[in-house]
């Protein structure tokens, strides 16, 4: 599996892999206390600077690849999507770090986004992405089940979070052989957006 950082599109985003020209783009549509709720870590006010520093110093590393994204119904930056713990041995990737501004939740970016990262991965040869979310985030995980991802099982206290409580974290994963239901899945959603 050789993943690379690239532009994706298709008719209703732009993922544009993150560079340091995102970040002014990026940091009103982060100044929403409710996106950092419950993540790991906290990207609002002060926290953004180090949140995004983290985002670009995985890219260096290659550990993972983020995207900005960019609504095309709108012209403008609806948020963050990335591609996690890139493991080329094992072709292993997990899709997260996704998050969008109010305007952008509960249409088309979404579904989109995850289009555009399920088709890289697997035809860079992804034998498993996986999805994982705080158990308390029940918006996510029902938009994982919506999106056809099979829920694994949850890992107790698996994750410190920037609160200092412990998460558990719920996972999920598809494999190839799953792909061509939830691409047909996708594709009827955007179809009909």
């Amino acid at each position: 599996m050789q993943l690379d950082p690239q532009t994706l599109e298709n008719a209703h985003v732009r993922l544009e892999p993150l560079t340091d020209q995102h970040r002014e783009a990026l940091r009103p549509l982060a100044q929403e206390e409710t996106i950092w709720a419950l993540t790991t870590k906290r990207g609002d006010g002060p926290y953004f600077d180090p949140w995004f520093d983290l985002m670009l110093t995985g890219q260096a590393n290659r550990t993972q690849i983020s995207h900005a994204v960019w609504s095309k119904a709108t012209g403008a930056y609806a948020g963050h999507t990335a591609f996690l713990q890139i493991d080329a041995d094992n072709q292993r990737v997990e899709i997260g770090w996704t998050w969008y501004g109010a305007p952008y939740r509960g249409g088309v970016t979404n579904p989109a986004c995850k289009s555009l990262l399920l088709e890289r991965a697997f035809s860079c040869g992804a034998q498993r992405v996986e999805l994982k979310t705080h158990h308390l985030n029940e918006r996510s995980q029902a938009a994982m089940l919506k999106l056809g991802a099979i829920r694994e099982g949850t890992l107790r206290s698996h994750t410190r979070t920037w609160r200092g409580d412990r998460r558990d974290t719920v996972f999920f994963s598809i494999l190839p052989g799953e792909w061509p239901g939830v691409q047909a899945r996708l594709d009827l959603r955007l179809t009909n957006a």
